[in-house]
């Protein structure tokens, strides 16, 4: 059987060796669901800064661009460019030039701040601002309940309800004017709410597992992706997404290290292109 040639996604992350956090989670999701991942890694950590201690770091600038002028040198077209962990406000400039070398792309950001209502240790004070002007050109924004408030310039509040959480995710799409926005991971009750704005509003839910750990973002972002490009509306899309990560939580051993991620492995079948 021959399948037909995948779709692409310039996946401009960081790439932490230790841990199921950024490329390494995002790059098998994408392969499995039959799309290309090409990666421009933000920063080469030999663990993700999440619990595990003060990673070794690797970083060049200059990599970056390069990377970039040598795939449009290539004629590489994209479908999507992806962003996630930035090391710095700086390399926001990065992902707006991939973004002015393949306009037609659609564009996803992840504003990977924080979480718990503060920025994450390392994430210095002006990376809300550098990640709104990023935002503000996007197709999609994904930010959790704290980066949203981040992005807002507000105080951090849980939404009460599931009105709450649609009215956080039109007030980004809103203030943002990027075209669409979906708030992750927002606890209310039993449940953990997800909520859309833009060409449509919706919320939905998944039972709380009472477990957290880093990395969730990062598949919740390529399953949403690999769902887009078989045109599932952004609904459906979210829905899939926050599912399959759901189930990556509830079958991760109730022992198992929560600083070394989900076990996603054994449930990349789920998600397998037919």
């Amino acid at each position: 059987m021959i399948f037909p040639t995948p779709k692409t996604v310039l996946c401009i992350h960081d790439f932490s060796a230790l841990g199921r956090a950024g490329y390494y989670a995002i790059a098998p999701v994408l392969a499995v669901s039959g799309l290309q991942a090409v990666a421009v890694p933000t920063v080469v950590l030999s663990s993700h800064t999440g619990g595990l201690g003060q990673p070794a770091a690797m970083r060049d600038d200059g990599y970056g661009e390069a990377a970039l002028q040598q795939y449009q040198q290539l004629g590489m077209q994209f479908d999507y460019i992806y962003s996630g962990y930035l090391a710095s406000p700086a390399q926001a400039a990065l992902v707006e030039k991939a973004h002015a070398l393949w306009p037609e792309a659609y564009l996803v950001v992840d504003p990977v701040m924080g979480d718990g209502g503060k920025l994450y240790s390392g994430v210095a004070d002006t990376m809300p601002e550098a990640m709104r002007r990023l935002a503000a050109a996007a197709d999609l924004v994904l930010p959790n309940a704290t980066e949203a408030a981040l992005l807002l310039g507000r105080p951090y509040a849980e939404p009460a309800g599931p009105e709450d959480a649609k009215a956080l995710a039109d007030a980004v799409r809103q203030a943002l004017g990027c075209k669409n926005a979906v708030v992750t991971g927002m606890p209310i009750g039993r449940y953990l709410y997800c909520a859309g704005a833009g060409e449509e509003a919706f919320v939905c839910r998944q039972l709380h597992a009472g477990r957290s750990f880093p990395g969730t973002g990062d598949l919740f972002g390529a399953v949403l992706i690999s769902r887009l490009s078989m045109g599932n509306a952004l609904s459906a899309a979210t829905e899939a997404a926050a599912a399959f990560v759901a189930d990556c939580i509830t079958s991760t051993p109730a022992d198992a290290d929560t600083r070394q991620g989900v076990c996603f492995e054994p449930q990349l079948w789920h998600l397998a292109a037919r």
